[in-house]
């Protein structure tokens, strides 16, 4: 009889907490897979036309050109672009056929292209510390190409090592949006991610 009373108050206590009360390594994965960082495409943008030295050559320009998808000839400055060197990005018909797959008819007509190329995957969640409503998830993750210019620019072999914040609100854990402590909102941790050994 003593048993049932102390099974009574038991069963209201886990009735009374939800999955998301208690932030495991699952949930924090769950979590991160569906924050928009992971869900959305990474865009590169694609400047063609008259460019400065400061966008070429840049290591993405020289990839491009690498594969034969675009040529880089040199060109006059225009006052908003000195001081010289300048090149003039032109697409090969290569490029044209690789690049135009990727975007819509009117987008193709712009001097500047947004090819969706690459998003990013959670492999794993590596670690938790908490402290209070606040917590720290550590979690690796990596780009995966979604085209053949994805997988020029982006390496799916290299994993990454970051840290983000989560909060704890009256329905559970949610991946934080800003810090108002040490952590770091998933953009910054994206942003700041290290190769993981």
């Amino acid at each position: 009889m003593r048993s049932k009373f102390i099974l009574v108050p038991f069963l209201l206590l886990l009735t009374a907490c939800s999955p998301r009360d208690f932030l495991t390594r699952r949930l924090a994965f769950d979590l991160l897979v569906a924050a928009q960082d992971f869900k959305t495409s990474q865009p590169f943008v694609l400047r063609t036309g008259i460019v400065g030295n400061k966008d070429y050559p840049s290591p993405d320009y020289m990839v491009l050109q690498h594969h034969g998808w675009i040529v880089a000839n040199p060109a006059a400055c225009p006052p908003a672009l000195a001081p010289p060197p300048c090149w003039n990005i032109l697409l090969t018909p290569l490029g044209v056929e690789t690049v135009h797959s990727l975007i819509s008819a009117e987008e193709a007509s712009k001097l500047s292209l947004s090819l969706p190329v690459a998003r990013r995957e959670v492999l794993s969640v590596s670690g938790i510390s908490k402290q209070g409503s606040w917590a720290d998830v550590e979690f690796v993750w990596k780009w995966v190409p979604l085209n053949e210019v994805g997988a020029a620019l982006y390496s799916g072999d290299v994993q990454y090592k970051s840290i983000v914040g989560f909060r704890k609100f009256d329905d559970g854990w949610r991946v934080a949006q800003t810090t108002p402590h040490p952590g770091q909102t998933l953009e910054d941790a994206l942003r700041n991610a290290e190769p993981a050994q």
